[in-house]
């Protein structure tokens, strides 16, 4: 299945279980050094984004 990324990309997916899983871990990332925090911030919200998408398509899928 594909899916559209935050950036408008297509991102082909093959194992919704596991892109959940990894989507939610991306989350909690961030740089030690503080200079990152931007960047870590657009980051946290692109792998959110990506996460509520999958699992709404798992809820989807899970429904049907």
């Amino acid at each position: 299945m594909k899916i559209t990324d935050l950036n408008g990309c297509s991102i082909e997916v093959t194992n919704l279980d596991e892109a959940i899983q990894i989507s939610k871990q991306y989350q909690e990332y961030r740089h030690e050094d503080k200079s990152f925090s931007e960047f870590d911030k657009r980051q946290k919200a692109y792998w959110m984004d990506m996460y509520e998408k999958l699992t709404a398509i798992k809820e989807q899928v899970t429904t049907h």
